[in-house]
């Protein structure tokens, strides 16, 4: 049994919490002595989500001169050709573990599966199997280069879909046509009816005003009562539509369900490039989605690949980003913003029994932060992370891996 000694909750309620059988088995004053954690009045919260990333382009470190979305993809089309499957595993695991030195418990990751031999879904399967103790991943089909901009990309998706992958990809803006556009997405769900998967896509990533598939993606989801089990990652266009669109739409997008990601860190560098001063910041407006009752999530992304040199997989990095980008500086929003990388990723991903409620699976972060605000200003490790009630990372150093403590850097070298 772990007893937590003065933990202060979310609600300012300074607590001790008692773990037991891998569940929360007490709340107040507990006794228990197996194992005691003193957090000094320190916040005491659920685990993060990373609700959008790509784990097998991590750790690439590709050089992009122009750093452009561009160049990004024509640089990953050569290397993901030559980069061998070992290289994937040791880069994607170094990517989770300090995704988990930093609380973060759930990845959905998008891998890309117009990559013919499928060796980087191998990679990154044996990836999900390898980190199970710690961490749990989702692995999103993803069709980089478009569903149907090459005969046989749309076989490619449903054979992923037979190698066990989690949920159903599509990026319909890069379909050659708006036709093959809106046909995409109703492929994508036909093959999640068809498997019983969620749909995940990557939506509208583009400045482009006239790129509105987000509406596409909300008829299918309620054509189909597909509502609650869909993601539309990005939606960038989402800045650059109208207000009166915005008003038209965003009202259907919460009646379907769909949960939006925006990914600040790499939003705000790759869009807007096509604009002289001012530029756009290019990223979903998270509290307009909000007051539209909106599901908003936050997604990091890339880290160290073709598309971002930088990123050491702290999620509060991602949401210090976007309370700036958003201007979310009202005392209310700095404190509900930590939803974005907690309780809004866990009603996207559907988890049940999440949070600080006896009788829930122990997913903790101990913090050494007073409140939440102090939280994403120093933007510090957790000093324990716990996981079904085990203590499996440490001060953002060390990660339990495999049985053994492992001592990290941000590099795979």
């Amino acid at each position: 049994m772990i007893t937590i000694r003065n933990a202060r909750l979310l609600d300012g309620r300074i607590v001790d919490i008692g773990i037991e059988d891998e569940r929360i088995s007490c709340l107040g004053e507990c006794r228990g002595n197996d194992e005691l954690i003193d957090a000094e009045k320190k916040l005491v919260i659920p685990p993060y989500f990373n609700m959008h990333f790509h784990l097998d382009s991590a750790f690439t470190k590709a050089v992009n001169r122009s750093g452009t979305l561009w160049e990004g993809i024509r640089i990953w089309q050569d290397m993901r050709n030559k980069i061998s499957e070992d290289e994937v595993i040791r880069n994607a695991l170094t990517a989770v573990k300090l995704f988990v030195a930093y609380g973060t418990l759930w990845i959905r990751t998008h891998v890309d599966i117009t990559e013919r031999s499928f060796k980087l879904l191998r990679a990154i399967n044996r990836v999900k199997e390898e980190s199970k103790d710690i961490v749990d991943i989702q692995i999103t089909a993803f069709p980089q280069d478009g569903i149907f901009t090459e005969k046989g990309n749309d076989e490619l998706l449903r054979k992923a879909l037979e190698n066990g992958v989690d949920n159903v990809g599509l990026i319909p803006h890069n379909e050659i046509s708006r036709e093959d556009g809106f046909r995409s997405i109703k492929f994508a769900f036909e093959l999640a009816k068809d498997y019983n998967k969620d749909v995940d896509g990557h939506v509208d990533e583009t400045d482009d005003p006239n790129s509105r598939y987000l509406e596409v993606l909300v008829k299918e989801t309620i054509e189909n009562k597909w509502e609650g089990r869909v993601t539309a990652g990005h939606v960038t266009a989402m800045h650059s539509w109208d207000s009166a669109y915005r008003f038209r739409i965003l009202p259907y997008v919460a009646k379907a369900g769909i949960t939006v990601i925006p990914n600040p860190l790499i939003n705000v560098v790759l869009q807007g490039r096509f604009d002289g001063y001012p530029k756009r910041r290019g990223m979903a407006p998270i509290k307009e989605m909000l007051n539209a009752n909106i599901n908003v999530a936050l997604g990091h992304d890339c880290m160290m690949d073709p598309w971002y040199p930088l990123g050491i997989g702290n999620m509060l990095q991602v949401l210090f980003m976007a309370i700036h980008l958003d201007q979310m500086m009202g005392f209310e929003e700095l404190i509900s913003s930590i939803n974005l990388i907690t309780f809004n990723g866990a009603k996207a991903w559907r988890v049940k029994n999440y949070g600080i409620k006896i009788g829930n699976e122990a997913d903790l972060l101990v913090t050494d932060a007073d409140d939440v605000i102090d939280l994403i200003r120093f933007m510090s490790p957790p000093r324990f992370v716990i996981r079904k009630g085990k203590v499996i990372a440490k001060e953002g150093k060390y990660v339990l891996f495999k049985g053994k403590w492992e001592k990290l850097t941000s590099s795979t070298s």
